[in-house]
Protein backbone atom coordinates (compact mmCIF):
# COMPACT_ATOMS: atom_id res chain seq x y z
CA UNK A 1 0.00 0.00 0.00
CA UNK A 2 1.32 3.24 -0.99
CA UNK A 3 1.19 6.57 1.56
CA UNK A 4 1.33 10.03 0.90
CA UNK A 5 3.76 12.80 2.19
CA UNK A 6 1.59 15.56 1.58
CA UNK A 7 -2.51 15.36 1.95
CA UNK A 8 -4.89 17.95 2.38
CA UNK A 9 -7.34 19.13 5.83
CA UNK A 10 -10.34 18.03 5.71
CA UNK A 11 -11.86 21.68 5.36
CA UNK A 12 -9.65 24.99 5.02
CA UNK A 13 -8.56 27.10 7.68
CA UNK A 14 -8.60 30.91 7.03
CA UNK A 15 -5.12 31.71 8.62
CA UNK A 16 -2.55 34.49 9.64
CA UNK A 17 0.88 33.97 8.14
CA UNK A 18 3.84 35.09 9.90
CA UNK A 19 6.06 36.90 6.96
CA UNK A 20 9.01 36.27 8.92
CA UNK A 21 8.66 32.91 7.40
CA UNK A 22 8.07 33.61 3.88
CA UNK A 23 9.42 37.57 2.97
CA UNK A 24 12.92 38.34 2.75
CA UNK A 25 11.82 42.02 4.09
CA UNK A 26 9.20 41.62 5.72
CA UNK A 27 6.79 44.90 5.95
CA UNK A 28 4.49 43.79 8.13
CA UNK A 29 4.22 41.24 10.81
CA UNK A 30 1.59 38.98 9.23
CA UNK A 31 -0.64 38.08 6.07
CA UNK A 32 -4.09 36.46 5.32
CA UNK A 33 -3.70 32.95 4.05
CA UNK A 34 -5.71 29.51 3.40
CA UNK A 35 -4.64 26.25 4.79
CA UNK A 36 -5.54 23.46 2.27
CA UNK A 37 -2.23 20.79 3.23
CA UNK A 38 -0.05 19.32 5.16
CA UNK A 39 3.38 17.58 4.67
CA UNK A 40 5.19 14.43 6.69
CA UNK A 41 8.74 14.18 6.44
CA UNK A 42 10.15 11.97 9.21
CA UNK A 43 12.07 13.87 11.46
CA UNK A 44 10.60 17.57 10.39
CA UNK A 45 7.88 19.68 12.19
CA UNK A 46 4.63 18.86 10.24
CA UNK A 47 4.47 21.53 7.02
CA UNK A 48 1.32 23.35 6.61
CA UNK A 49 0.45 24.52 2.37
CA UNK A 50 -0.89 27.44 2.91
CA UNK A 51 -2.36 29.88 -0.32
CA UNK A 52 -1.01 33.26 0.62
CA UNK A 53 -3.45 36.43 -0.38
CA UNK A 54 -1.32 37.40 -2.89
CA UNK A 55 -1.37 34.62 -4.95
CA UNK A 56 1.67 32.31 -4.06
CA UNK A 57 0.82 29.04 -2.69
CA UNK A 58 3.41 28.54 -0.22
CA UNK A 59 4.66 24.82 0.82
CA UNK A 60 5.90 23.47 4.05
CA UNK A 61 5.48 26.01 6.87
CA UNK A 62 5.72 25.07 9.89
CA UNK A 63 2.62 25.24 12.17
CA UNK A 64 4.30 28.06 14.58
CA UNK A 65 4.05 30.27 11.54
CA UNK A 66 0.59 29.82 11.60
CA UNK A 67 -2.25 31.84 14.09
CA UNK A 68 -5.91 31.77 13.54
CA UNK A 69 -6.35 35.15 14.42
CA UNK A 70 -4.31 38.15 14.08
CA UNK A 71 -3.56 38.48 17.65
CA UNK A 72 -2.37 35.26 17.66
CA UNK A 73 0.60 35.92 16.03
CA UNK A 74 2.01 38.02 19.36
CA UNK A 75 1.60 35.05 20.92
CA UNK A 76 5.60 33.53 21.23
CA UNK A 77 4.87 29.97 19.70
CA UNK A 78 7.40 27.56 18.74
CA UNK A 79 7.60 24.13 17.41
CA UNK A 80 7.02 22.46 21.14
CA UNK A 81 4.28 24.23 21.39
CA UNK A 82 2.71 23.91 18.17
CA UNK A 83 3.65 20.06 18.27
CA UNK A 84 4.40 17.59 20.95
CA UNK A 85 6.84 15.24 18.33
CA UNK A 86 8.08 15.50 14.87
CA UNK A 87 6.66 13.43 12.12
CA UNK A 88 7.81 9.67 12.45
CA UNK A 89 6.95 8.54 8.87
CA UNK A 90 5.84 9.83 5.45
CA UNK A 91 2.50 8.14 5.75
CA UNK A 92 -0.62 9.84 7.36
CA UNK A 93 -4.03 10.65 6.65
CA UNK A 94 -6.45 13.41 7.79
CA UNK A 95 -10.77 13.52 9.35
CA UNK A 96 -13.01 15.45 10.93
CA UNK A 97 -14.83 13.23 12.77
CA UNK A 98 -18.27 14.56 13.20
CA UNK A 99 -18.57 13.32 17.00
CA UNK A 100 -16.09 16.18 17.78
CA UNK A 101 -16.79 18.64 15.23
CA UNK A 102 -16.84 22.15 17.04
CA UNK A 103 -16.39 20.64 20.54
CA UNK A 104 -14.38 22.67 23.10
CA UNK A 105 -10.95 21.10 24.42
CA UNK A 106 -8.25 21.10 26.51
CA UNK A 107 -4.78 21.12 25.06
CA UNK A 108 -1.28 20.51 26.59
CA UNK A 109 1.28 22.35 24.89
CA UNK A 110 4.95 22.16 25.63
CA UNK A 111 4.54 24.67 28.96
CA UNK A 112 0.87 25.79 29.12
CA UNK A 113 -2.83 24.00 29.00
CA UNK A 114 -4.64 25.89 26.98
CA UNK A 115 -8.72 25.69 25.80
CA UNK A 116 -9.45 25.47 22.33
CA UNK A 117 -11.83 24.05 19.55
CA UNK A 118 -11.22 20.61 18.02
CA UNK A 119 -10.38 20.85 14.18
CA UNK A 120 -9.59 17.91 12.57
CA UNK A 121 -8.26 14.39 13.26
CA UNK A 122 -4.44 13.71 11.33
CA UNK A 123 -3.35 10.07 11.89
CA UNK A 124 -0.13 8.62 11.11
CA UNK A 125 -0.24 5.46 8.90
CA UNK A 126 2.45 3.11 7.37
CA UNK A 127 5.00 3.77 9.36
CA UNK A 128 7.58 1.80 12.20
CA UNK A 129 5.52 3.03 15.01
CA UNK A 130 1.53 3.23 13.84
CA UNK A 131 1.30 -0.54 14.46
CA UNK A 132 2.38 -0.75 17.75
CA UNK A 133 -1.33 -0.47 19.95
CA UNK A 134 1.42 1.37 22.39
CA UNK A 135 2.75 4.19 19.84
CA UNK A 136 -0.24 4.16 18.06
CA UNK A 137 -1.51 7.79 17.83
CA UNK A 138 -4.10 9.91 16.22
CA UNK A 139 -3.23 13.83 16.66
CA UNK A 140 -5.80 16.21 17.42
CA UNK A 141 -5.71 19.85 15.71
CA UNK A 142 -6.98 22.48 18.05
CA UNK A 143 -7.42 26.35 17.31
CA UNK A 144 -6.65 27.66 20.70
CA UNK A 145 -7.79 30.47 22.38
CA UNK A 146 -5.00 32.18 22.21
CA UNK A 147 -5.45 32.07 18.70
CA UNK A 148 -2.22 29.47 18.01
CA UNK A 149 -2.78 26.05 16.71
CA UNK A 150 -1.75 22.93 18.31
CA UNK A 151 -1.48 19.10 16.60
CA UNK A 152 -1.49 16.62 20.13
CA UNK A 153 -1.56 13.45 20.51
CA UNK A 154 -4.61 12.40 22.13
CA UNK A 155 -3.41 12.00 25.30
CA UNK A 156 -2.91 15.17 25.53
CA UNK A 157 -6.16 16.75 24.66
CA UNK A 158 -9.62 16.63 26.34
CA UNK A 159 -12.66 17.37 25.21
CA UNK A 160 -16.39 18.51 26.59
CA UNK A 161 -19.29 17.38 25.37
CA UNK A 162 -22.53 19.25 27.34
CA UNK A 163 -24.60 16.37 26.35
CA UNK A 164 -22.20 13.87 27.44
CA UNK A 165 -19.31 14.30 29.26
CA UNK A 166 -19.31 15.15 32.93
CA UNK A 167 -17.36 17.40 34.90
CA UNK A 168 -15.30 19.82 34.04
CA UNK A 169 -12.00 19.82 31.46
CA UNK A 170 -9.65 17.64 33.11
CA UNK A 171 -7.45 15.20 32.26
CA UNK A 172 -8.25 11.64 33.76
CA UNK A 173 -6.53 9.71 36.09
CA UNK A 174 -5.50 5.85 35.96
CA UNK A 175 -6.25 5.29 32.85
CA UNK A 176 -3.68 2.26 31.39
CA UNK A 177 -2.51 2.43 27.30
CA UNK A 178 -3.12 -0.08 24.78
CA UNK A 179 -0.76 -2.57 24.78
CA UNK A 180 -2.37 -5.62 23.21
CA UNK A 181 -3.38 -6.23 19.29
CA UNK A 182 -6.24 -8.41 18.82
CA UNK A 183 -7.25 -11.00 16.02
CA UNK A 184 -10.88 -12.82 15.75
CA UNK A 185 -8.67 -15.71 14.25
CA UNK A 186 -6.42 -16.56 17.29
CA UNK A 187 -6.99 -19.62 18.99
CA UNK A 188 -7.83 -19.47 22.74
Amino acid sequence: MRYDLIGQLPHHQYVHVDTAFTHREPEVSSIPGIWFGLVSYPGRAWGCNVLLENGAVYRNLPLHALSHTAAGQCVPWGPRDAQHWDCYGPGFTTLCYDTLRGLECLAKTADTTTLGEYVCTVAPIGDAYSAVPSQSKELVLAALENGRYTLQPTDRVVFSDLSFTVGGLEFPRGLKRQDETYSAEETP
